[in-house]
C-alpha cells in the first residue's frame, strides 16, 4: 500500500524577467481568495492598477535574490519534498506542487494516481483562506476524480507542530551572538492578510479586536491566522525561554490603502529603533521556504530600514527549507 503526499506551496515566476512576471501575478491575483472583492471590481484593480507597474517593480525584486539555479522557492522546496521523501521512505510516494505557475498541482495529482490514498499538505503553517483554502480547493479539483473521500486527508495547518517548532528555534537560536547579546530583540514576522479576510474565519471579534495580542487559540478563533501566529509566537518563545520583552510579532507584506492586520513590521522596525534596541534577530515563521518575502523584503528592504533609522544589525533567521523532519512527524502522527 502506497500513500501520496502532495506538498502544496505558493509559486513562483519561471524567470525574473518582466513578462514571466507579469504572467506569474496575473494568474496569482486573479485568484478571488487572494483579492476576495467582487469579479468585476478585481478585474479593474488587477489591468488598470496592478499590472501596469508592478510586474516591472517585482521583478527588479526577484532579480535582487534570483540564484544560479532558479527562483530559491522553488530550489528549496524542491529540496524539501525530497528529503521529505527520503524520510518517509518506500510506503510514500511525494510529489511537489504550486499553487501558481510550475511545477502545477494538476501533474503532481498525475504523477500520484497510482497510490492507494492521498495527504494533502499546503506549506503554510498557518491556515489562510488566500493560501490554504485555495490550494486545498485547486487540489481537490483534481483529487477527488481519482481518489474516494476516505482515502483523502488534508493537513490544513501545523503551527503549533512540535517538530516544526523545534526545527524554527533552532535556526533562531544559531543566530545569537555575543555581540548582539545586549539591547537585542526577537522579531517573528507573518505574511499578513486584510482584516476582512481574517473576519471570514473566525469569530474573532468576539475575543479579539486584533489591535492587541491574540488570545490562545479557542473554538472561537481555531482557524483565525492571526491567533495561530500569536500561537507560534508563544511556542517559539517558550521553546527559546524568551521572556515577553524579548521578542514581539509583526505582520508584513501588506498592499493597497484597505486595513491588514497589525501590527506592520515596518512600522514596529522604527519603534523599536526609537527605543533603543540595536540588535534585531527576524524571523518569519509563516514561511517554510525562503522566498522574495523573507530574502527581499526583510534580508534587503527591511534590513536597511533598520539601519537607516539607527539600528545596528539585522539577522535574518532562515527558514527551515529542506528540514523535513516536521513533514515526517505531520504525516505519521
Amino acid at each position: 500500500m502506497t500513500t501520496g503526499v502532495l506538498l502544496i506551496n505558493l509559486g513562483t515566476p519561471n524567470s525574473p524577467s518582466v513578462k514571466d512576471v507579469r504572467r506569474y501575478l496575473r494568474e496569482f491575483l486573479s485568484d478571488p481568495y487572494v483579492i476576495d472583492t467582487n469579479s468585476f471590481v478585481r478585474f479593474l484593480l488587477l489591468n488598470l492598477i496592478i499590472l501596469p507597474t508592478r510586474p516591472k517593480q517585482s521583478a527588479k525584486a526577484y532579480q535582487s535574490i534570483w540564484q544560479e539555479d532558479g527562483s530559491p522557492l522553488l530550489t528549496n522546496s524542491v529540496a524539501l519534498s525530497e528529503n521529505a521523501q527520503q524520510l518517509l521512505g518506500q510506503q510514500f510516494n511525494v510529489a511537489l506542487a504550486m499553487r501558481y505557475g510550475k511545477p502545477s498541482i494538476k501533474n503532481a495529482v498525475a504523477s500520484l494516481k497510482h497510490c492507494d490514498d492521498i495527504i494533502i499538505l499546503p506549506l503554510f503553517p498557518q491556515y489562510s483562506l488566500a493560501a490554504t483554502e485555495t490550494a486545498i480547493v485547486k487540489a481537490l479539483a483534481f483529487v477527488k476524480p481519482h481518489w474516494l473521500p476516505e482515502k483523502i486527508s488534508i493537513i490544513k495547518d501545523f503551527y503549533n507542530n512540535a517538530e516544526y517548532i523545534n526545527a524554527q528555534a533552532q535556526l533562531i537560536e544559531s543566530a545569537f551572538t555575543v555581540e548582539n547579546n545586549q539591547d537585542r530583540m526577537i522579531l517573528f514576522s507573518y505574511h499578513g492578510l486584510p482584516e476582512r479576510q481574517i473576519l471570514k474565519t473566525s469569530s474573532c471579534n468576539t475575543v479579539c479586536n486584533m489591535q492587541q495580542v491574540c488570545p490562545v487559540i479557542s473554538d472561537k478563533n481555531r482557524d483565525c491566522y492571526r491567533a495561530q501566529c500569536y500561537e507560534t509566537s508563544r511556542a517559539l518563545a517558550a521553546k527559546l525561554q524568551l521572556s515577553s520583552e524579548q521578542y514581539t510579532t509583526t505582520f508584513q507584506s501588506r498592499l493597497g490603502r484597505i486595513p491588514w492586520i497589525k501590527p506592520y513590521t515596518d512600522v514596529v522596525l522604527n519603534e523599536l529603533a526609537q527605543k533603543g534596541i540595536k540588535h534585531l534577530i527576524v524571523a518569519c515563521p509563516s514561511f517554510v521556504c525562503d522566498c522574495l518575502e523573507t530574502l527581499e523584503e526583510i534580508g534587503l528592504r527591511a534590513r536597511e530600514q533598520w539601519l537607516a533609522a539607527g539600528g545596528t544589525s539585522l539577522t535574518l533567521v532562515p527558514c527551515v527549507n529542506e528540514d523535513a523532519n516536521w513533514i515526517h512527524s505531520l504525516i505519521q502522527k
